[in-house]
C-alpha cells in the first residue's frame, strides 16, 4: 500500500506541516459547527411561544396552564422566574439574572473554539508562507550563479498555498461564529424583553393584592 503522502494531492503535500495543522483545525471547526446547528435545532433559542402564552394569560388575569417540555431558553427562564414569584423583589431579580446568565452560557458552548480557529488559521497560513519563502530563497542562494527562475517561482507558489489554505479555513469559520453569536444575541434580547414584561405583571399583581386591615403589620407578598 503506498504511503499516505502519495495518496494526497500534490498541493497539500507541498504545503508541509502547516497544511496538516490547518486540516485538523478545519475538521474541528466543522464538527463544532455541526454540533451548534444540532444544538440550536433542539433548543430553538429564538422560540418564545410558551413564554408569550404565560404573559398573555397573566395580562388577562387568567391562571396560566402548565407548560409542556420547556426546551427554548426563553420559555424555560420565564417560567422558572414565574415560579419564583414569591421571592422578594431583590432576590427575584438576582435569581432571574442568574437563570438568564446560565441559560445563555449554555448556548455559548463551543463558540470560543470557532473564534480561536478563525483567528489563528490565517496566522498559521502566513507562518507557513514565511517558512516557504525562506526555503525558496535558500534554494536560490544554493544555486549560486546558475539561477533558475523556476526555482524561485516554484518555491513562492508552494509557500503561498498555506496562506490560501489558512484563509479558506478562517473565512467560513468566522462566518459560522457570527451566525451562532447572532442567534444567541437575539435570544438574549428576547429574554430581556420577556423578563421586563414579566416584572411589570408581577409588580402589578403584587400591588393589586388586598391589604390586611388587622392590627398586625401588613406584609406584602408578591405573586
Amino acid at each position: 500500500m503506498p504511503p499516505l503522502s502519495m495518496q494526497l494531492p500534490e498541493w497539500f503535500v507541498s504545503g508541509g506541516a502547516t497544511m496538516w495543522v490547518l486540516a485538523l483545525l478545519s475538521v474541528i471547526a466543522l464538527a463544532t459547527l455541526i454540533s451548534k446547528i444540532l444544538h440550536f435545532a433542539r433548543v430553538r433559542p429564538g422560540s418564545t411561544r410558551l413564554a408569550d402564552q404565560l404573559l398573555n394569560a397573566l395580562r388577562q388575569g387568567q391562571q396560566p396552564a402548565r407548560p409542556g417540555k420547556l426546551s427554548s431558553p426563553v420559555d424555560r427562564v420565564i417560567w422558572q422566574c414565574w415560579n419564583n414569584r414569591n421571592l422578594d423583589e431583590a432576590a427575584w431579580q438576582e435569581e432571574s439574572l442568574r437563570l438568564a446568565r446560565t441559560s445563555l452560557d449554555e448556548l455559548r458552548g463551543g463558540l470560543r473554539v470557532l473564534e480561536v480557529i478563525s483567528a489563528i488559521a490565517p496566522l498559521l497560513g502566513l507562518l507557513g508562507t514565511v517558512f516557504g519563502m525562506i526555503g525558496a530563497f535558500q534554494a536560490l542562494e544554493t544555486a549560486g550563479s546558475q539561477v533558475d527562475p523556476s526555482i524561485l517561482s516554484g518555491g513562492i507558489w508552494e509557500a503561498l498555498l498555506t496562506t490560501a489554505a489558512g484563509l479558506t479555513v478562517a473565512i467560513p469559520t468566522l462566518a459560522a461564529f457570527h451566525w451562532a453569536d447572532r442567534n444567541i444575541e437575539q435570544c438574549r434580547e428576547k429574554m430581556q424583553d420577556r423578563l421586563s414584561r414579566l416584572r411589570v405583571v408581577r409588580n402589578f399583581k403584587a400591588q393589586a393584592e388586598p391589604v390586611d386591615d388587622s392590627s398586625e403589620p401588613a406584609v406584602s407578598h408578591a405573586y
